[in-house]
C-alpha cells in the first residue's frame, strides 16, 4: 500500500513570483555520498524518476507553513515548496530538518533569512526575546512605532513575529479596533491600520492563518478602511456583506471547501483592492500572501474535482429542459468562474482539471447554452452575458484542446446524418444546429458595434481550422477528415453573410459594423487560402466566391476594399493555373482596375497594393495572368508613368507573342541558351579586365574567339532566321511611325476603356479587345517606339545593333529580368572579340 503520508508535489517559483509544478512523488530523507551530507530526495511516482534532490544545509532558512507546505531557497532567486497531502508527513520531513540544523521542530522557520551585521546581532543576541508593549489605547501609538522600527531588520521582523504569535496579540489588537470604532477615536484607528499593514510585511504565514480565520478576517479588513492618507474611511466590509454575495447555485456539502472559498475570495480582495500598492522594497515581503492565495486555489480546484456528486448535479442541471432560465444562467456563470479558475493551475492539473470536464459532458452541455439564446433573448433576460460566459467557457477549452472540440463536432456530425437519414424516410426535417455551426452564428450576430465577441469567436474558429495543430496517425490524419467535414457543413454558414451582401455590383449594406463583420469573414477565408489545399479552391470555384468578394471593392470602407484585394492577392499568390483559369475567364481583374482607375492619383495604401500585386505577376511572370491583364485592360492603364509596372507587364507579354510567333526562332534560342553558362557579375568583370589588358602580341592567330556552338553551325543556318526576324521588326517599326505621326496630327484620345468603366458593363469592357487591333500589333499604340512607352525607340536600336554584330545570339536575350543587362553583356562578350579578331588578321 502506497505510503500518503510521504506524497508531495514539488514547486518552484518561477520569474512571474508564480509556482511551477514540477510533478507529484514521494520524498524521503537521508545521507548522500555525492552531496555529503543529509539531503531530501523526491521521486516521482509515476517512473521513480528523481524530481528533486537537496542537501540540507545547515545555513539554510526552511519555512513551514499551512501545516503541510515547506518552503526555502536553494540559492539566489531559486525557491523550492514541498506541499505535503497529510500534515503527518509534512511534521516527519520538517523534524528530520531541524535535527540536522539543531533546531527546536515547534519553530516555523529556521534560519534568519538575510544575514545582519555583526552589531546588530550582538545586540539582538543579548536580548533573547522581543517584549511587546501592553496592547491598550494609550499605547497604539508606541506599538506602531515598534513595528516599523522592526521590519528594516530581518532579525528584528522574526522576533516580532514570533512575539506575536506566542502572545495572542493580534487577537488583542482587533478588540481594541472595536473600542476606537465605539469611540470614534480616529487617531487610534490610523495607529491600527500601520501596525496591521505592517503585520502584512512581516511575511508570516502563521500570522497570516489567524489573520484570515473566520473570527478575525472582517475585522483586519476594518482595520485597513481607516489609511490616514485618506479624508473618509474605505467601505470595504460594507462591500463585502451587503454587495458581494456568495451564490451557491449547486449545494456544496463539505463545509471546509465552503470555508476555503470564502477565505480565499476575500483574502484576494485584501490582496487587489485593500492594501496599497506595494513598493519595489515591499513587494517581496508579500510572497508569502501570493504563496497562500495560490496553494489555496489549488487546494479548491482538486476539492471540486473530486467531489463527483458536485460535478454530476452541476452538468445535469445545465442540460435538463425544466432548468428554470435563470437558474441556468447563474449555473453558467459559475462553470465560467470555475474554467478561469483552473488558469492558476499548472499544466499536469489543469490537463486533470479539463479530461474530468469532458468525461463530464462539458461540450454536450455548452451546445445546450448556446441554443437557449432566443429563449434568453425572449425572456427579457441578459442574453449578451450568457453568450460572453458560453464564448469565455468555449475559448478554454478550445486553448485547451482544439482536437477534442473538433473530435466532438464531428461525431455530432455523423450521428445528426444518420438521424437525418431516419427523419427523411419519415419526411421530418433534422433541426438540430451542430455546436461549430452555433459558434459561428453567435460571431454573426454580435450585437456589441466593436464586435469584440466575434473577434474571440473568429480567432477560436481560426484555431480549429488551423491545419498546424491537427493530428495525425498511421490510419487517418485529422486534417482530411475535419477540413471535409466543415467544408461541407460549416462553411455555408460562414459565407451567408459574404453572399446575401454582394448579390449587385456594389455591397447591400455598406455600414460600419456590417464591414467590420464582413472583414472578420474575408480574414478567416484568406486564412483558409493559405493553409488549405483543394477544399478552399474547389469552394471558391464551385461558389464562384472570388466575384462576390471582389464586390466589396466597391465598399466607402477603405479598410474592408483592402481585405476583399487581400484575398484575391493571396489567391494569385499560390501561382496555381485553376484559379488563374478561373480569373480570366470571369475576368475578375475588372474590379480591381476599376477601383485603381476610381482611386486616382491619390498615392494610399490600395494604390500602392494594388500595383504591387500587378508588379508581383511581372516579376513571377505568370505569363497566363500578363496576357490576360495586356490583352483586356492595357487600353486603361497604359497612361501610368509613375511606376513601370504595367510598361513591363507589356514587354513581358511582346516577348511572349514573339516565341508564339516564331517557334523555330524560339528553339534557337534555347538551344543556344542551353550552350550558355550565367556567371556572376563580378567574375565577368574580372575577365573582360584580363583580356583588356592583354597585349595583342599574347595572343595566338588560331585562338578561337566564338562561343563552341558557333563552331559546329553553318552561319546561314543561323542568319536566315534573323534575317526574317529584323525585316519584320523594321516594317513594325516603320508603321509605328506612321501612327506616331497621326496621333499627333489629330491630338491623342483619351482610352476608351476608362468610359467603359464608368458605365459599369462588363461589355462594353471586354470588347474592346475585339473591336481593336491587339496590343502590340503594327496599329496599336501600345507598341514599343509609342508615345505611351518613353524610351522603347533607344532600347529597340540597342538590340538592333545587338543582332546585326553578332545575329547567333539574339536567343540571349531570353532571360525574363535581364534582358537589358543582357543586351550588354553581349555587346561586350561578343562585338569587342570581334573587332579585336578584325585587328589581329589585320
Amino acid at each position: 500500500m502506497t505510503d500518503t503520508r510521504r506524497r508531495v508535489k514539488v514547486y518552484t517559483l518561477n520569474e512571474d513570483r508564480q509556482w511551477d509544478d514540477r510533478g507529484t512523488g514521494h520524498v524521503t530523507s537521508g545521507y548522500v555520498e555525492r552531496l555529503k551530507g543529509m539531503s531530501l530526495l523526491v521521486r516521482a511516482e509515476s517512473d521513480g524518476s528523481l524530481l528533486l534532490e537537496s542537501k540540507i544545509n545547515p545555513n539554510t532558512a526552511y519555512q513551514k507553513q499551512q501545516d503541510t507546505l515547506i518552503v526555502w531557497s536553494e540559492a539566489e532567486n531559486y525557491d523550492l515548496a514541498l506541499s505535503f497531502q497529510e500534515k503527518a508527513g509534512c511534521d516527519e520531513i520538517w523534524e528530520k530538518i531541524c535535527q540536522v540544523q539543531g533546531k527546536d521542530p515547534s519553530v516555523d522557520i529556521t534560519q534568519d533569512l538575510v544575514d545582519e551585521s555583526e552589531e546588530e546581532r550582538f545586540d539582538d543576541m543579548s536580548s533573547p526575546g522581543l517584549e511587546l508593549p501592553s496592547c491598550e489605547l494609550s499605547r497604539l501609538e508606541e506599538i506602531a512605532e515598534l513595528v516599523a522600527s522592526s521590519l528594516p531588520s530581518p532579525l528584528r521582523r522574526e522576533k516580532l513575529a514570533l512575539a506575536l504569535e506566542n502572545e495572542g496579540y493580534i487577537k488583542k489588537l482587533l478588540e481594541l479596533f472595536h473600542v476606537c470604532e465605539d469611540l470614534e477615536n480616529i487617531e487610534g484607528l490610523h495607529h491600527l491600520y500601520e501596525i496591521i499593514k505592517g503585520i502584512f510585511l512581516l511575511n508570516r504565514t502563521a500570522l497570516f492563518e489567524v489573520m484570515f480565520s473566520e473570527e478575525c478576517i472582517m475585522d483586519v479588513i476594518g482595520c485597513l478602511e481607516y489609511d490616514p492618507s485618506l479624508s473618509q474611511p474605505r467601505k470595504h466590509r460594507e462591500f463585502l456583506t451587503k454587495t458581494a454575495k456568495f451564490k451557491e447555485v449547486i449545494p456544496i456539502s463539505d463545509p471546509e471547501l465552503k470555508q476555503k472559498i470564502h477565505q480565499t475570495y476575500r483574502v484576494q480582495y485584501i490582496q487587489d483592492m485593500v492594501l496599497p500598492t506595494p513598493s519595489v522594497f515591499e513587494e517581496n515581503m508579500l510572497s508569502t500572501l501570493h504563496s497562500f492565495i495560490f496553494f489555496n486555489k489549488v487546494e479548491i480546484v482538486g476539492m471540486l474535482q473530486e467531489d463527483e456528486k458536485f460535478l454530476t448535479d452541476l452538468f445535469a442541471q445545465l442540460t435538463d429542459e425544466a432548468t428554470d432560465e435563470e437558474k441556468r444562467q447563474e449555473l453558467v456563470n459559475f462553470l465560467k468562474e470555475f474554467c478561469a479558475f483552473s488558469q492558476t493551475l499548472q499544466p499536469q492539473n489543469r490537463d486533470a482539471f479539463f479530461k474530468t470536464l469532458s468525461s463530464m459532458g462539458i461540450l454536450p452541455a455548452l451546445e445546450v447554452i448556446l441554443k437557449k439564446k432566443s429563449t434568453f433573448y425572449l425572456q427579457g433576460m441578459d442574453d449578451a452575458q450568457v453568450r460572453s460566459a458560453a464564448t469565455d467557457i468555449f475559448s478554454y477549452l478550445v486553448e485547451y484542446n482544439p482536437s477534442m472540440v473538433r473530435e466532438f463536432v464531428m461525431q455530432e456530425a455523423q450521428q445528426n446524418d444518420d438521424v437525418s437519414k431516419k427523419l427523411t424516410e419519415q419526411k421530418i426535417t433534422n433541426k438540430d444546429i451542430l455546436l461549430i455551426n452555433l459558434i459561428i452564428e453567435h460571431m454573426i450576430c454580435d450585437t456589441d458595434p466593436e464586435l469584440g465577441g466575434a473577434v474571440q469567436l473568429m480567432g477560436l474558429l481560426r484555431t480549429l481550422v488551423d491545419p498546424e495543430n491537427m493530428l495525425a496517425t498511421a490510419n487517418k490524419t485529422e486534417k482530411t477528415e475535419f477540413l471535409g467535414f466543415f467544408y461541407k457543413h460549416c462553411m455555408h454558414v460562414l459565407t451567408a453573410p459574404l453572399l446575401a451582401n454582394t448579390t449587385e455590383e456594389k455591397p447591400s449594406k455598406d455600414d460600419f459594423q456590417t464591414a467590420q463583420l464582413l472583414a472578420l469573414v474575408l480574414e478567416l477565408l484568406t486564412f483558409c487560402v493559405e493553409h488549405h489545399t483543394y477544399h478552399i479552391k474547389n469552394y471558391i470555384i464551385n461558389k464562384d466566391i472570388l466575384r462576390r468578394v471582389l464586390v466589396l471593392m466597391a465598399s466607402k470602407h477603405a479598410f474592408l476594399a483592402l481585405c476583399a484585394l487581400r484575398f484575391k492577392r493571396k489567391i494569385i499568390g499560390l501561382k496555381d493555373e485553376f484559379y488563374n483559369r478561373y480569373i480570366m475567364k470571369s475576368f475578375l481583374f475588372e474590379p480591381v482596375v476599376k477601383a485603381f482607375l476610381n482611386n486616382g492619383s491619390r498615392y494610399n495604401l490600395m494604390n500602392s497594393a494594388i500595383i504591387e500585386m500587378f508588379e508581383f505577376i511581372r516579376v513571377e511572370d505568370i505569363k497566363s495572368l500578363t496576357a490576360h491583364v495586356i490583352e483586356n485592360y492595357w487600353k486603361a492603364l497604359e497612361d501610368v508613368d509613375y511606376v513601370q509596372t504595367f510598361k513591363g507587364l507589356k514587354l513581358r507579354f511582346e516577348q511572349q507573342r514573339e516565341r508564339q510567333d516564331n517557334p523555330k526562332l524560339d528553339s534557337m534560342r534555347s538551344i543556344l541558351r542551353n550552350h550558355r553558362y550565367r556567371r556572376d557579375a563580378r567574375t565577368l568583370e574580372d575577365e573582360e579586365e584580363m583580356w583588356f589588358n592583354t597585349d595583342d602580341e599574347d595572343m595566338e592567330d588560331g585562338e578561337a574567339v566564338v562561343p563552341p556552338s558557333d563552331k559546329t553551325k553553318n552561319d546561314e543556318d543561323i542568319m536566315e532566321p534573323i534575317s526574317k526576324f529584323m525585316e519584320r521588326k523594321k516594317l513594325k517599326e516603320s508603321e509605328e511611325k506612321e501612327v506616331l505621326l497621326k496621333t499627333n496630327l489629330s491630338g491623342r484620345q483619351s482610352p476608351s476603356f476608362k468610359l467603359s468603366l464608368s458605365s459599369g458593363t462588363k461589355t462594353n469592357l471586354t470588347s474592346q479587345s475585339s473591336t481593336t487591333n491587339l496590343p502590340g500589333s503594327p496599329g496599336s499604340p501600345g507598341s514599343p517606339g509609342s508615345p505611351g512607352s518613353p524610351g522603347s525607340v533607344s532600347k529597340s536600336t540597342s538590340q538592333t545593333a545587338a543582332i546585326t554584330t553578332k545575329g547567333g545570339l539574339v536567343g540571349l536575350v531570353d532571360y525574363p529580368d535581364d534582358d537589358e543587362e543582357d543586351d550588354e553583356d553581349e555587346d561586350k562578350e561578343e562585338t569587342l572579340p570581334l573587332s579585336k579578331k578584325a585587328k589581329l588578321e589585320s
